[in-house]
């Protein structure tokens, strides 16, 4: 193995060694509602992958309680609210047309 593609590894170790499971939920539950929010819009309106974007949130936030910052867990609550409602508009909206 090159001395490049070595140093590479030891980095990439090192950043792994620094990372916790709580961080990466973060990131995962943002990844989701953005993607969730994302096919509620009429233009990529996928109501299927919304639901499931809005079951993964209610199943990881609480998972997070007591490992994150207070403010975060009540950001992502209130995302998790605003999907619900909106998923419910969109719904109404396709079971209309």
């Amino acid at each position: 193995m090159a001395d490049d593609e070595q140093r590479l590894i030891e980095e990439i170790q090192a950043e792994l060694a620094k990372l916790k499971v709580s961080d990466l939920l973060l990131q995962t539950l943002y990844s989701v509602s953005s993607l969730a929010y994302h096919r509620l819009n009429a233009e990529s309106r996928d109501l299927e992958q919304a639901r499931l974007g809005i079951e993964a949130l209610r199943v990881l936030v609480p998972v997070l309680e007591g490992s994150v910052p207070e403010d975060a867990l009540r950001d992502f609550n209130q995302v998790l609210a605003n999907l619900q409602l909106a998923y419910a508009s969109a719904a109404a909206e396709e079971s209309q047309a």
